[in-house]
Order: C-alpha cells, then structure tokens, then sequence
C-alpha cells in the first residue's frame, strides 16, 4: 500500500490544530436518507467558523463517472466547475470550543488506504474521540422522534442512546471501515445510524440534520446552533401532516406504522416492527408508494416543503 499520507495535503500552517481535539465525520455516498449528512454538513459549514485544515485528493478517490462533477453553462462558454470534495476542517461551535470535522464525499477508491490516511491524521493531531453520523431509511413512522443505532466502542453512549440493536449484514461505508480499524487501536470511537422514515429517504428532511446534530452533542459535549433546523423541521412537519390528515388510506397506513413502532419502544417481545412485517400490514414501500402518487395528485406551487417526494 501506498504512503497513507499521499493521499491528502495539510494546507494550514503548522501548530494551528491544538491537540486533543474532537474528530467529527460525515461523508456523503452510498446511502444517505433524508439527506441527513448532507444537511448536517452544510448546516455545520454554514453557521460555524471553519478553516480548511486538509485536502484529499479526489483524482485518486473518487470515480467521476459516478459522481460527475457539476458544471455552469452561461449562454456560450462554461462559467463555473463544482468539483467534490472531501476535507478536514477546523472548526468552532457555538461556544468557542474548537473541533476537527471530516466532510465530503465518501471514497469508491482505495478504502484501506483511506482509513490509514484518517488514523494518521488522528494521530497526528492526537484526536480525543471519533464520532460520525449516516442515515438508512427504516419503516418508522415520521410522527415519532427519530431513533438512532449507535456502534463502537463508548458503551456509555451505546447503553443511553441506541434504541435498535440488530445482529446482521449490510453493505459498510468508508466511515464504517474507519471506525473498525480506529476499533481495534482503541481509540473512542462512536457512530450514530440515523433511523429515517422509508417513505422520506429520497427527501431533504430537516430533522434528521438536527438529530445529527444532537447526536454530536451528545457524544462530544459541544454546543451547536438549532433553531434554524427546528423551525425548518416544524415547517416541513406540518406540510406532511396536512398531506396524511386529508388522506384516510396514507393516514391508516401511517397509524398503523405508529402502533407498531409504540408497540416496540414499550419493550415486549413482539417482533421488532423496524424489521419484520406482518402480511396483513403495510410496507414501507407501500407507504412510499402511496404518499408519493398523493402527493403528486396535490401539488400546487409552494403548498410543499421543497424537497418533498413526488
């Protein structure tokens, strides 16, 4: 393998990053529901003072023909190239209290490599913890608050937070790799999965930012700016609502999502309803489905939060 080191360039002055600081980690790919880390990151970027601290390098990372980058075309000649990126920042919370977060886009290429690159610079900037977020969609009903899986090695978090707890296989992200590795040096390391509502994945659903946003909290005891994502979250609530209120079938089906997501949070042995599904109740498809073609016969203007399916 490689020099880890070659692929990213530290672009800041030596001694700006104090040690022990917390890493922070979001990287958008494969899965990402809600848009969650995607929101989480832009939020983070947009309120918080932030300086570029690395860059990697996205030629040797990142498959173009994949994730092709965005280009502006004015009139008669190109005016602007987007590139993606992926970068370590420095950056402030709302209290002062300075934090690493990684951010961009998730890897297609050389993931070992990768995650020998993030333990360098976490131990070259002797990182205290590693807490990183991602969202998978999950047949959960969007009038409960949004639960999260929690992985890693601070069972403290684990014990408190991490409401599903399955034993089972699923395609990894880089993230995941970085964690197992960070893992297995024992290293504090936590990742917070998102449980988003299947029949929202494809939207930009504000509360799975802010629940991103409190999950960081919670792990690093730093302090973010919220009301922007609340008030968003609210607005967007109350559009969906409106939508389920005047349709009795997308109404029965979100009850019935209700019932059996209650059922389970009280802790009885019923089966879990984040997995199985009786053949006499709804899918999560069938909910996506079903608010989709709704929603679709009722668009006018702006009576929609902006992203919604349809």
């Amino acid at each position: 393998m490689d020099r880890p080191s070659g692929l990213y360039d530290i672009v800041a002055e030596s001694g700006i990053v104090p040690e022990g600081l917390d890493l922070v980690a979001g990287l958008t790919g494969f899965t990402d529901a809600g848009a969650a880390v995607s929101q989480f990151g832009d939020y983070l970027l947009d309120t918080l003072d932030n300086r570029v601290i690395a860059e990697f390098d996205a030629d040797v990372l990142l498959d173009y023909r994949a994730r092709r980058p965005i280009i502006t075309f004015d009139h008669d000649h190109l005016s602007d190239y987007q590139p993606q990126t992926l970068r370590l920042y420095l950056m402030s919370d709302e209290l002062g209290h300075r934090f690493l977060f990684l951010n961009g886009f998730e890897p297609d290429f050389q993931w070992e490599r990768f995650a020998a690159a993030v333990i360098e610079l976490v131990q070259t900037f002797k990182v205290k913890t590693t807490t990183w977020v991602h969202a998978i969609p999950m047949p959960v009903p969007h009038t409960r608050p949004i639960n999260v899986t929690v992985s890693g090695n601070r069972i403290e978090l684990i014990d408190a937070l991490s409401v599903w707890r399955p034993s089972t296989q699923a395609p990894a992200n880089a993230l995941h790799l970085v964690e197992y590795r960070l893992q297995e040096l024992g290293h504090p390391v936590a990742g917070f999965v998102l449980l988003v509502p299947h029949y929202l994945a494809d939207t930009e659903y504000p509360a799975t930012a802010l629940v991103a946003v409190e999950s960081i909290s919670a792990a690093t005891g730093l302090i973010f700016p919220t009301d922007q994502l609340r008030e968003e979250g609210r607005l967007f609530s109350s559009k969906i609502d409106e939508q389920v209120d005047s349709n009795a079938e997308l109404a029965r089906l979100v009850t019935t999502l209700e019932e059996r997501h209650d059922t389970y949070m009280e802790g009885t042995s019923i089966r879990s309803p984040l997995t199985d599904v009786d053949g006499e109740l709804p899918s999560a498809d069938e909910i996506a489905d079903e608010l989709q073609r709704f929603l679709a016969g009722n668009r006018s203007g702006d009576d929609l939060p902006p992203g919604t399916v349809g």
